[in-house]
Protein backbone atom coordinates (compact mmCIF):
# COMPACT_ATOMS: atom_id res chain seq x y z
CA UNK A 1 0.00 0.00 0.00
CA UNK A 2 1.36 3.40 -1.28
CA UNK A 3 1.83 5.05 2.25
CA UNK A 4 1.35 8.95 2.12
CA UNK A 5 3.72 11.70 4.19
CA UNK A 6 1.10 14.25 4.36
CA UNK A 7 -2.96 13.62 4.46
CA UNK A 8 -3.69 16.98 3.11
CA UNK A 9 -2.71 16.36 -0.69
CA UNK A 10 -5.47 16.14 -3.62
CA UNK A 11 -4.86 15.03 -6.80
CA UNK A 12 -7.11 16.30 -9.71
CA UNK A 13 -7.54 15.17 -13.12
CA UNK A 14 -8.91 17.36 -15.48
CA UNK A 15 -8.86 18.35 -19.42
CA UNK A 16 -11.15 17.48 -22.41
CA UNK A 17 -14.06 15.54 -23.29
CA UNK A 18 -12.48 11.73 -24.63
CA UNK A 19 -9.31 12.46 -23.04
CA UNK A 20 -9.25 9.36 -20.58
CA UNK A 21 -9.49 11.49 -17.44
CA UNK A 22 -11.48 8.31 -15.96
CA UNK A 23 -9.70 5.91 -16.85
CA UNK A 24 -6.23 7.51 -15.69
CA UNK A 25 -7.80 8.54 -12.34
CA UNK A 26 -9.23 5.04 -11.85
CA UNK A 27 -5.58 3.84 -12.41
CA UNK A 28 -3.90 6.58 -10.07
CA UNK A 29 -6.30 5.16 -7.49
CA UNK A 30 -5.49 2.20 -7.40
CA UNK A 31 -1.90 2.57 -7.63
CA UNK A 32 -1.90 5.51 -4.87
CA UNK A 33 -4.60 4.46 -2.95
CA UNK A 34 -7.19 7.12 -3.63
CA UNK A 35 -11.21 7.58 -4.17
CA UNK A 36 -12.47 9.40 -7.05
CA UNK A 37 -14.53 12.53 -6.42
CA UNK A 38 -16.50 13.54 -9.78
CA UNK A 39 -16.40 16.99 -10.91
CA UNK A 40 -19.11 16.49 -13.92
CA UNK A 41 -21.77 18.47 -13.70
CA UNK A 42 -24.13 15.95 -15.25
CA UNK A 43 -23.10 12.90 -13.52
CA UNK A 44 -24.81 13.30 -10.19
CA UNK A 45 -27.77 12.56 -12.20
CA UNK A 46 -29.07 8.69 -11.56
CA UNK A 47 -30.01 7.07 -14.95
CA UNK A 48 -27.85 9.20 -16.84
CA UNK A 49 -24.98 6.81 -17.55
CA UNK A 50 -23.84 6.59 -20.99
CA UNK A 51 -24.75 10.27 -22.01
CA UNK A 52 -22.74 11.79 -19.30
CA UNK A 53 -19.26 9.50 -19.83
CA UNK A 54 -19.39 7.89 -15.85
CA UNK A 55 -18.11 4.89 -17.68
CA UNK A 56 -18.85 2.66 -14.50
CA UNK A 57 -17.57 -0.11 -15.89
CA UNK A 58 -14.03 1.11 -15.55
CA UNK A 59 -14.47 1.71 -11.58
CA UNK A 60 -13.77 -2.10 -11.34
CA UNK A 61 -10.50 -3.20 -11.98
CA UNK A 62 -9.97 -7.15 -13.16
CA UNK A 63 -7.15 -8.90 -12.72
CA UNK A 64 -5.37 -12.31 -13.02
CA UNK A 65 -6.62 -15.62 -11.33
CA UNK A 66 -10.38 -13.86 -11.27
CA UNK A 67 -9.42 -11.11 -8.86
CA UNK A 68 -11.40 -7.55 -8.97
CA UNK A 69 -10.97 -4.13 -7.11
CA UNK A 70 -13.43 -1.89 -6.68
CA UNK A 71 -12.58 1.74 -6.71
CA UNK A 72 -14.46 3.87 -4.63
CA UNK A 73 -16.17 6.85 -5.99
CA UNK A 74 -17.82 9.75 -4.73
CA UNK A 75 -20.80 12.38 -6.06
CA UNK A 76 -21.91 10.04 -9.06
CA UNK A 77 -25.42 9.17 -9.12
CA UNK A 78 -26.33 11.72 -6.24
CA UNK A 79 -30.26 12.95 -7.11
CA UNK A 80 -32.98 12.11 -9.88
CA UNK A 81 -32.45 13.64 -12.94
CA UNK A 82 -35.79 16.26 -11.95
CA UNK A 83 -33.90 18.11 -8.96
CA UNK A 84 -32.32 20.78 -9.13
CA UNK A 85 -28.14 20.65 -8.55
CA UNK A 86 -26.27 23.50 -8.70
CA UNK A 87 -22.48 24.40 -7.51
CA UNK A 88 -23.10 25.39 -4.44
CA UNK A 89 -24.38 21.80 -3.48
CA UNK A 90 -21.73 20.00 -5.19
CA UNK A 91 -19.08 22.21 -3.20
CA UNK A 92 -20.39 21.44 -0.20
CA UNK A 93 -20.68 17.27 -0.76
CA UNK A 94 -17.07 17.87 -2.56
CA UNK A 95 -15.50 19.20 0.85
CA UNK A 96 -17.14 16.79 2.82
CA UNK A 97 -16.34 13.95 0.87
CA UNK A 98 -12.42 15.39 0.56
CA UNK A 99 -12.52 15.43 4.12
CA UNK A 100 -13.86 12.01 4.56
CA UNK A 101 -11.42 10.70 2.15
CA UNK A 102 -8.61 12.14 3.79
CA UNK A 103 -9.68 11.20 7.35
CA UNK A 104 -9.23 7.37 5.85
CA UNK A 105 -5.99 8.13 5.10
CA UNK A 106 -6.37 8.12 1.40
CA UNK A 107 -5.79 10.34 -1.24
CA UNK A 108 -8.64 12.40 -3.20
CA UNK A 109 -8.67 12.56 -6.63
CA UNK A 110 -11.08 15.04 -7.63
CA UNK A 111 -12.04 13.68 -11.54
CA UNK A 112 -13.85 15.76 -14.09
CA UNK A 113 -14.40 18.09 -17.22
CA UNK A 114 -16.86 20.87 -15.40
CA UNK A 115 -13.79 23.51 -14.77
CA UNK A 116 -16.04 25.58 -12.46
CA UNK A 117 -16.43 22.96 -10.50
CA UNK A 118 -13.18 21.95 -9.88
CA UNK A 119 -11.93 25.79 -9.46
CA UNK A 120 -14.05 26.17 -7.48
CA UNK A 121 -13.34 23.33 -4.75
CA UNK A 122 -8.66 23.98 -5.42
CA UNK A 123 -8.99 27.68 -5.36
CA UNK A 124 -11.81 27.40 -2.58
CA UNK A 125 -14.01 30.12 -3.51
CA UNK A 126 -16.64 30.81 -0.82
CA UNK A 127 -20.21 31.16 -2.94
CA UNK A 128 -21.66 32.81 0.04
CA UNK A 129 -20.06 35.82 0.16
CA UNK A 130 -18.72 36.68 -3.14
CA UNK A 131 -19.05 40.41 -2.91
CA UNK A 132 -21.29 42.20 -5.83
CA UNK A 133 -19.89 44.37 -9.39
CA UNK A 134 -22.12 47.06 -9.10
CA UNK A 135 -21.13 48.05 -12.63
CA UNK A 136 -21.30 45.07 -14.30
CA UNK A 137 -25.14 44.62 -12.21
CA UNK A 138 -26.13 47.84 -14.10
CA UNK A 139 -24.73 46.49 -17.52
CA UNK A 140 -26.25 43.25 -16.81
CA UNK A 141 -29.89 44.91 -15.77
CA UNK A 142 -30.69 46.80 -19.06
CA UNK A 143 -30.57 42.89 -20.12
CA UNK A 144 -33.53 41.46 -20.46
CA UNK A 145 -33.85 37.41 -19.75
CA UNK A 146 -32.92 36.12 -22.72
CA UNK A 147 -29.98 37.96 -23.37
CA UNK A 148 -28.86 37.37 -19.91
CA UNK A 149 -28.97 33.24 -20.38
CA UNK A 150 -27.71 34.20 -23.77
CA UNK A 151 -24.35 36.06 -21.77
CA UNK A 152 -24.18 32.90 -19.59
CA UNK A 153 -24.17 30.49 -22.45
CA UNK A 154 -21.10 32.18 -24.02
CA UNK A 155 -19.22 32.02 -20.65
CA UNK A 156 -20.52 28.60 -19.82
CA UNK A 157 -22.59 26.53 -22.09
CA UNK A 158 -22.54 23.62 -19.97
CA UNK A 159 -23.31 25.76 -16.91
CA UNK A 160 -26.09 27.62 -18.39
CA UNK A 161 -27.76 24.41 -20.26
CA UNK A 162 -28.17 22.78 -16.71
CA UNK A 163 -29.56 25.53 -15.07
CA UNK A 164 -33.18 24.57 -13.35
CA UNK A 165 -36.05 25.89 -15.26
CA UNK A 166 -37.01 28.67 -12.24
CA UNK A 167 -33.05 29.90 -12.63
CA UNK A 168 -33.54 30.45 -15.93
CA UNK A 169 -36.66 32.70 -15.28
CA UNK A 170 -35.40 34.37 -12.61
CA UNK A 171 -33.41 37.57 -13.74
CA UNK A 172 -31.90 38.58 -10.50
CA UNK A 173 -30.13 34.62 -10.19
CA UNK A 174 -29.03 35.01 -13.71
CA UNK A 175 -27.34 38.17 -12.37
CA UNK A 176 -25.66 36.08 -9.99
CA UNK A 177 -24.57 33.85 -11.59
CA UNK A 178 -23.00 36.27 -14.45
CA UNK A 179 -21.24 37.71 -11.61
CA UNK A 180 -19.91 34.41 -10.17
CA UNK A 181 -18.80 33.27 -13.67
CA UNK A 182 -16.97 36.31 -14.89
CA UNK A 183 -13.73 35.61 -12.65
CA UNK A 184 -12.69 38.98 -11.13
CA UNK A 185 -15.67 39.75 -9.39
CA UNK A 186 -17.43 36.24 -8.70
CA UNK A 187 -14.51 34.76 -7.60
CA UNK A 188 -12.33 37.52 -5.53
CA UNK A 189 -13.04 36.03 -2.06
CA UNK A 190 -11.54 32.74 -0.66
CA UNK A 191 -12.78 30.78 2.63
CA UNK A 192 -10.33 30.73 5.01
CA UNK A 193 -9.25 27.59 6.56
CA UNK A 194 -8.17 25.23 3.28
CA UNK A 195 -4.73 23.94 3.55
CA UNK A 196 -4.79 21.43 0.98
CA UNK A 197 -2.61 20.83 -1.63
CA UNK A 198 -3.39 20.10 -5.06
CA UNK A 199 -1.68 18.80 -8.02
CA UNK A 200 -3.23 19.35 -11.04
CA UNK A 201 -3.30 16.99 -13.59
CA UNK A 202 -4.02 18.14 -17.39
CA UNK A 203 -5.31 15.78 -20.33
CA UNK A 204 -6.06 16.51 -24.17
CA UNK A 205 -4.93 15.40 -27.37
CA UNK A 206 -3.51 17.74 -30.98
CA UNK A 207 -6.98 18.30 -32.48
CA UNK A 208 -7.21 16.27 -34.95
CA UNK A 209 -6.69 13.43 -32.52
CA UNK A 210 -9.05 14.73 -30.31
CA UNK A 211 -11.52 15.01 -33.12
CA UNK A 212 -11.29 11.72 -33.78
CA UNK A 213 -11.62 10.66 -30.61
CA UNK A 214 -14.96 12.25 -30.03
CA UNK A 215 -16.58 10.90 -33.03
CA UNK A 216 -15.22 7.39 -32.22
CA UNK A 217 -16.58 7.69 -28.85
CA UNK A 218 -19.76 9.09 -30.20
CA UNK A 219 -20.79 6.19 -32.46
CA UNK A 220 -19.46 3.36 -30.03
CA UNK A 221 -21.93 5.00 -27.59
CA UNK A 222 -24.60 5.36 -30.10
CA UNK A 223 -24.44 1.60 -31.49
CA UNK A 224 -22.53 -0.49 -28.59
CA UNK A 225 -24.12 1.00 -25.97
CA UNK A 226 -27.45 2.58 -27.01
CA UNK A 227 -27.58 5.66 -25.86
CA UNK A 228 -30.62 6.66 -27.35
CA UNK A 229 -32.32 4.00 -25.33
CA UNK A 230 -31.09 5.89 -22.40
CA UNK A 231 -32.56 8.99 -23.26
CA UNK A 232 -35.97 7.34 -24.39
CA UNK A 233 -35.80 5.58 -20.80
CA UNK A 234 -34.73 8.90 -19.04
CA UNK A 235 -38.54 10.25 -20.62
CA UNK A 236 -40.77 7.48 -20.52
CA UNK A 237 -39.53 5.63 -17.24
CA UNK A 238 -38.55 8.14 -14.91
CA UNK A 239 -40.55 11.22 -16.30
CA UNK A 240 -37.88 13.80 -17.19
CA UNK A 241 -39.55 16.07 -19.65
CA UNK A 242 -37.92 16.93 -23.22
CA UNK A 243 -37.48 20.45 -22.26
CA UNK A 244 -35.55 19.07 -18.93
CA UNK A 245 -33.70 17.11 -21.16
CA UNK A 246 -32.33 19.26 -24.21
CA UNK A 247 -31.63 21.46 -20.82
CA UNK A 248 -29.13 19.27 -20.16
CA UNK A 249 -27.48 19.72 -23.59
CA UNK A 250 -25.32 17.89 -25.73
CA UNK A 251 -26.15 14.01 -26.05
CA UNK A 252 -28.93 14.47 -24.09
CA UNK A 253 -30.80 17.48 -26.47
CA UNK A 254 -29.35 16.11 -29.62
CA UNK A 255 -31.13 12.66 -29.02
CA UNK A 256 -34.16 14.06 -27.70
CA UNK A 257 -34.47 16.33 -30.60
CA UNK A 258 -34.11 12.71 -33.01
CA UNK A 259 -37.27 10.91 -31.11
CA UNK A 260 -39.11 13.57 -31.43
CA UNK A 261 -38.34 13.10 -34.99
CA UNK A 262 -37.13 16.61 -35.55
CA UNK A 263 -33.70 15.47 -36.44
CA UNK A 264 -33.45 12.44 -38.78
CA UNK A 265 -30.51 9.52 -37.28
CA UNK A 266 -27.66 11.12 -39.84
CA UNK A 267 -28.53 15.01 -38.79
CA UNK A 268 -28.51 14.28 -34.95
CA UNK A 269 -24.92 12.34 -35.21
CA UNK A 270 -23.45 15.02 -37.62
CA UNK A 271 -24.90 17.98 -35.43
CA UNK A 272 -23.87 16.38 -32.11
CA UNK A 273 -20.39 15.49 -33.17
CA UNK A 274 -19.77 19.24 -33.70
CA UNK A 275 -21.49 20.25 -30.55
CA UNK A 276 -18.96 18.50 -28.69
CA UNK A 277 -16.50 19.28 -30.23
CA UNK A 278 -17.29 22.90 -29.56
CA UNK A 279 -17.84 21.96 -25.91
CA UNK A 280 -13.74 20.51 -25.89
CA UNK A 281 -12.72 23.52 -27.14
CA UNK A 282 -14.65 25.58 -24.44
CA UNK A 283 -13.10 23.23 -22.05
CA UNK A 284 -9.33 24.58 -23.11
CA UNK A 285 -10.37 27.80 -22.59
CA UNK A 286 -11.53 27.53 -19.27
CA UNK A 287 -8.38 25.66 -18.71
CA UNK A 288 -6.17 28.04 -20.09
CA UNK A 289 -7.41 31.25 -18.45
CA UNK A 290 -7.57 29.26 -15.06
CA UNK A 291 -3.53 28.87 -16.19
CA UNK A 292 -3.71 33.06 -16.82
CA UNK A 293 -4.71 33.23 -12.74
CA UNK A 294 -1.72 31.70 -12.23
CA UNK A 295 -2.93 27.95 -11.51
CA UNK A 296 -0.08 25.03 -12.45
CA UNK A 297 -1.85 22.92 -14.72
CA UNK A 298 0.86 19.44 -15.41
CA UNK A 299 -0.11 18.74 -19.22
CA UNK A 300 1.07 15.47 -19.63
CA UNK A 301 0.77 12.70 -22.66
CA UNK A 302 1.06 9.00 -20.78
CA UNK A 303 0.13 7.39 -17.35
CA UNK A 304 3.61 6.88 -16.57
CA UNK A 305 4.53 10.12 -16.45
CA UNK A 306 1.02 11.33 -14.73
CA UNK A 307 2.70 7.89 -12.14
CA UNK A 308 5.94 10.14 -11.53
CA UNK A 309 4.38 13.44 -10.75
CA UNK A 310 2.16 12.04 -8.24
CA UNK A 311 4.78 9.68 -6.66
CA UNK A 312 7.12 13.05 -6.09
CA UNK A 313 3.40 14.49 -5.21
CA UNK A 314 2.83 12.51 -2.39
CA UNK A 315 6.37 11.92 -1.05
Amino acid sequence: MFSISNKNKILVITGTTASGKTGLAVKLAHKFNGEIISADCRQVYKYMDIGTGKDLGEYKLKFPAGKEVNIPYHLIDVVHPNTEYNLVKWKIKAELAVKEILNKERVPIIAGGTGLYTQALVDNYDLSVVGQDKKLRERLDKKNIKQLVDELKKINSKFAENLHVSDKKNKRRLIRYLEVLRGAAGFSQKASGDKNDYLIIGLTYPRDILKKRIYERLIERLEKEDMIREVEKLHKKYGVSWKRLKNFGLEYKFISLYLKKELSYDEMVEKLNIAIGQFAKRQMTWLRRWEKQGTEINWVKSEKEAERLVENFLK
